[in-house]
C-alpha cells in the first residue's frame, strides 16, 4: 500500500513473456487512475532465425578456424527465416508442414533445447513439452527416477512431485518398468510416460511435437481427452501433427510451415488446413 493509501500492484519481473494491453482503471480507495498490466498473449515470437554451418567434409571445418585469412570452407543452411507468430493465453494452435520444414527447430527454440541465431521469443508461465522421443530424459534412469528428474527441471522439489507420482504412473500405465531404465522402453512406453509426466506438472503452455504417433490408438485418444480438459482449463497448446483430422477438432488456429518459413496463420483451421492438403499432395 503507497504512502497515499492506495494499493499498489506488484508483477513478476521474471516471467518472461507478458506483452500487455495497458489499461487504466479508477481505483475507490484514492479516486485516481492507476496502470495495470493485462497479459493477453501466451507466446510471442519475433523475427527468429536458425542458421547452421554445413561443411561438406570435416576437415573442412578445422580448416577454416586455423586459416589465417578467414576463408569461409562452409555455407549457411537456414532452418528458420524469419518467423514471427503469436499465441493468445488458453489458445490451442496446430502447427502443419513437411519434414524438415522446421517444425521441431521452431518448438525445440521455445522450450530452450536450442538457442536461435536472431530474434526474440516471450513465453509467459511454466512450459511442459513433449518433443521427439528422448528429449530431457536419462536413458540409465529408471522411469521414476526421470518423473523427478523432470520435476527438478520443471523447478519442483521431491516433495512438490511426490504428491503428482500416483497421477502420473496411473496415466502412464506401464506396470514394472516404471522401475526400469528408459533404455529398456519400447517407443509408445516411453511415450506413455513423457506425456504423463507433461500433463501432471500443471503446465501454462504444453507443446506436442509428434511424439503421441507412436502410442496406439486407445493412448493416443486417452491424450487427446485429456489434452481437451487440458484446453478447457484455460492452457494454452501448441499442437504439431501430422494427422490434418486431429488438427481440424483440436485446434483454434493453425500455423503452416514451408522450408523455415510461416506460409499461413489462420483461424479459420478447416480451411487453412484443406489448403495444406492440396499442396502436400
Amino acid at each position: 500500500m503507497g504512502a497515499d493509501g492506495c494499493i499498489l500492484g506488484y508483477f513478476n519481473g521474471s516471467d518472461v513473456g507478458r506483452v500487455a494491453d495497458v489499461q487504466k482503471i479508477k481505483t475507490p480507495l484514492c479516486g485516481r487512475f492507476v496502470m495495470i498490466e493485462i497479459v493477453d498473449d501466451a507466446i510471442v515470437v519475433n523475427n527468429i532465425c536458425k542458421s547452421y554451418r554445413l561443411y561438406d567434409k570435416p576437415v573442412d571445418r578445422l580448416i577454416e578456424a586455423l586459416s589465417l585469412f578467414g576463408k569461409c570452407r562452409h555455407h549457411e543452411f537456414h532452418a528458420l527465416s524469419d518467423v514471427s507468430f503469436s499465441v493468445k493465453k488458453g489458445e490451442t494452435v496446430g502447427i502443419l508442414g513437411k519434414n524438415g520444414a522446421g517444425k521441431s527447430t521452431l518448438l525445440k527454440i521455445l522450450t530452450g533445447v536450442l538457442t536461435p541465431t536472431s530474434g526474440s521469443i516471450k513465453v509467459s508461465g511454466r512450459i511442459a513439452s513433449l518433443l521427439e522421443l528422448g528429449a530431457g530424459f536419462n536413458p540409465d534412469y529408471t522411469g521414476m527416477e526421470n518423473i523427478f528428474f523432470q520435476g527438478l527441471l520443471m523447478g519442483y522439489s521431491h516433495a512438490e512431485m511426490q504428491l503428482r507420482v500416483s497421477a502420473i504412473t496411473e496415466f502412464a500405465d506401464i506396470g514394472e518398468f516404471i522401475n526400469q531404465p528408459v533404455r529398456m522402453y519400447s517407443s509408445g512406453m516411453f511415450a506413455r510416460l513423457a506425456f504423463s509426466v507433461a500433463i501432471n506438472v500443471e503446465p501454462d503452455v504444453l507443446i506436442v511435437d509428434e511424439a503421441l504417433s507412436v502410442g496406439d490408438a486407445g493412448f493416443q485418444l486417452k491424450c487427446m481427452l485429456r489434452m481437451k480438459h487440458m484446453q478447457e482449463r484455460g492452457t494454452t497448446i501448441l499442437f504439431v501433427s501430422h494427422d490434418t483430422q486431429s488438427v481440424i477438432r483440436f485446434c483454434q488456429a493453425v500455423i503452416v510451415m514451408q522450408a523455415g518459413r510461416i506460409v499461413e496463420y489462420s483461424a479459420d483451421v478447416l480451411t487453412a488446413t484443406k489448403n495444406y492438403e492440396k499442396k502436400s499432395k
